[in-house]
C-alpha cells in the first residue's frame, strides 16, 4: 500500500484539529471557566466568539480571493504558526481587549489552514482515486474537540485558564510538526479531465446559490449551539456533573460523522444526505428547550457533534466537484458565505440570552434556521438521482 496518501490523511487531519479543534472551537469549553474567572456576561462573551467568527469570515473571504493555488503549502505553514502564537497568547491575556484581537487573528488562520487544507487534501485523494477518504480528513475536527477536551480539567485545575490555553498550545506545537512534514502541494494540482475518478452525480453549478443560502443558514444557526452549550449545561439545575463532559460528547460524535455522511451520500446522494443531517441537527438543538435534564444535553451534544462537521464535509466536497478547477477559490466563497452566518449567531444569541435570561430564545430560533436551511436544499434532490455530465 502506497502510504504518501496516508501521511497526506494524517497531515491533514492534525491541521484541523489545530485549526478547528483547538484553535476556533476550544473557546467553547474554556468559556465556563473564563465567565468564572473574569465575570464575562453571556453578551461579551457572544462578542468574544463573533470575533473569532468575524476573523474566519475575513480569512475565508482573502482565501477565495488571493491566487493561493501555487503557494498552498507556504501559506498554510505560515498559518499554522500564527494559529498556534495566537492560542499561546490567551494564556497570557487578561484585557478583553486584547482577546478580541486574538480570537480575530485565530479566525483569520484557522480560515486559511481549513481552505488550504481541504484544498490539498480533496485534490490529491482525487487523483489518487480515494475521494472517499475525505470523511477521514473532516474527523480531525471532532478528534481535535475530543481529545483537546480531556486536558481541560486537569489543567484548569492545576493552572486554572490560563493554563489551559497555554496547555493546548503546546499540544498544537507538537501536532504541526507533522503537518509541516505530512501535508504539502508538492504534484501538480490539475485535474484530470478525461477520466475523473469516483466522482458521484452532482448538481450542476446553477444550483450553488440554493447550496450558498443554505449553507450560510446552517453556520447562523449551528453556531449558537457550538458556542453556548457548555455553559448551557453548566446552568441548567439538573446536570449535576462536569460540564466539559457536554464537549467531550460533540467531539465522539463528530469523529466518525464525517466518514458516515460521506458513505451515507454515495449510497443515497449528497444533497438527500445534506437535508437529513441539517434536519437532525435542528431537532438536537432545539431539544434542551422542550426536555432540560442531563440525558436531553448528552443527547442534544450527541445529535450535534454527529451533524455539524458531516454537514461541512458534505457541502465542501459537492462544492468541490462542482467546479473542480478551481477548489480553493470555491471552497473559499463557500467558507466565507458559512463564516457570515457564524458570525452573527453568537452575537444575536447572546444579547438574546442576557435579556431573556434564558437560552431557550436564542436555541428556537438557531433550530428554526438550520431547517429553513434544509428546506432551500429540497429542490436539488432530483440532481442525486441522475449524472449531470
Amino acid at each position: 500500500m502506497n502510504k504518501q496518501p496516508v501521511l497526506l490523511l494524517v497531515g491533514g487531519i492534525f491541521s484541523l484539529m489545530i485549526a478547528m479543534g483547538i484553535g476556533r472551537f476550544a473557546y467553547t469549553p474554556i468559556l465556563p471557566l473564563m465567565q468564572n474567572a473574569l465575570s464575562f456576561t453571556d453578551a461579551l462573551a457572544g462578542f468574544l466568539a463573533s470575533s473569532n467568527y468575524a476573523g474566519y469570515l475575513a480569512g475565508a473571504i482573502l482565501a477565495g480571493a488571493l491566487p493561493l493555488n501555487k503557494h498552498k503549502t507556504h501559506y498554510l505553514r505560515v498559518s499554522l504558526i500564527v494559529s498556534v502564537i495566537t492560542t499561546f497568547a490567551m494564556g497570557l491575556s487578561h484585557s478583553y481587549i486584547l482577546m478580541l484581537i486574538l480570537r480575530l487573528v485565530s479566525g483569520v488562520v484557522s480560515a486559511f489552514i481549513f481552505v488550504l487544507a481541504s484544498s490539498i487534501v480533496l485534490d490529491r485523494l482525487a487523483r489518487a482515486g480515494k475521494t472517499n477518504w475525505s470523511g477521514f480528513f473532516y474527523s480531525g475536527v471532532g478528534l481535535g474537540i475530543f481529545f483537546s477536551t480531556f486536558f481541560i480539567p486537569s489543567l484548569n485545575s492545576s493552572f486554572g485558564w490560563e493554563g489551559v490555553w497555554i496547555g493546548l498550545a503546546i499540544v498544537s506545537t507538537l501536532l504541526s510538526v507533522f503537518v509541516w512534514r505530512w501535508l504539502n502541494d508538492s504534484i501538480s494540482t490539475e485535474v484530470n479531465k478525461k477520466n475523473p475518478v469516483n466522482e458521484l452525480p452532482v448538481p450542476p453549478v446553477k444550483w450553488l446559490p440554493w447550496l450558498m443560502i443554505a449553507y450560510g443558514l446552517e453556520g447562523l444557526g449551528y453556531i449558537v449551539t457550538g458556542t453556548f452549550i457548555v455553559s448551557i449545561a453548566q446552568n441548567t439545575s439538573t446536570f449535576h456533573i462536569d460540564s466539559s463532559l457536554v464537549w467531550i460528547v460533540v467531539g465522539f460524535g463528530a469523529i466518525p460523522s464525517c466518514f458516515v455522511w460521506s458513505s451515507l451520500a454515495k449510497k443515497y446522494g449528497f444533497v438527500k444526505s445534506l437535508v437529513l443531517s441539517m434536519i437532525l441537527q435542528a431537532i438536537g438543538i432545539a431539544l434542551p428547550v422542550f426536555w432540560s435534564t442531563q440525558t436531553s444535553l448528552f443527547i442534544s451534544a450527541l445529535l450535534f457533534g454527529a451533524t455539524f462537521m458531516g454537514i461541512t464535509t458534505l457541502a465542501t466536497t459537492l462544492v468541490r466537484q462542482m467546479s473542480p478547477t478551481n477548489s480553493s477559490r470555491i471552497i473559499g466563497y463557500l467558507t466565507a458565505i458559512y463564516a457570515t452566518g457564524q458570525m452573527i449567531g453568537p452575537t444575536v444569541a447572546g444579547i438574546l440570552t442576557s435579556f431573556t435570561q434564558s437560552y431557550n430564545a436564542a436555541l428556537i430560533g438557531a433550530a428554526s434556521v438550520v431547517f429553513v436551511g434544509a428546506l432551500f436544499l429540497i429542490s436539488g434532490i432530483r440532481f442525486d438521482k441522475k449524472d449531470q455530465s
